[in-house]
């Protein structure tokens, strides 16, 4: 199950010196056009692989277990790729997320 937050988060919010202790500081060489570009920024809980069947004879009560364990972190994807960890929160009357790493987050990668 993905969450998308694309509406919800801009790429501005993961280069704001002001995210707490832990997130990667603005990165100098990244362009400020680039810096307005829309990503989909996604929760993912877990998978299960299940056949045609299983899927065929899911219903309103059914139960899939999940191969992510209860309360562990929830790796964060931005277009697909994993790029951290989160818990999620509650802001307001909306789901939110709370960063606990970005050790896949290398801009590096596309300002080199």
């Amino acid at each position: 199950m993905d969450m998308n937050l694309n509406d919800q988060l801009d790429v501005d919010v993961l280069l704001d010196e002001n995210v707490e202790v832990g997130a990667p500081a603005r990165n100098p060489r990244l362009p400020q056009m680039m810096r307005r570009i829309p990503v989909t920024l996604t929760l993912e809980v877990g998978s299960a692989r299940i056949s045609l069947q299983d899927l065929m004879d899911l219903g309103p009560s059914s139960v899939l277990p999940l191969d992510a364990v209860a309360g562990e972190p929830l790796v964060i994807k931005v277009n697909g790729a994993p790029i951290g960890r989160a818990e999620v929160v509650v802001s307001g009357e909306q789901y939110g997320l709370k960063v606990i790493d970005l050790d896949g987050l290398n801009l590096d990668l596309i300002t080199a």
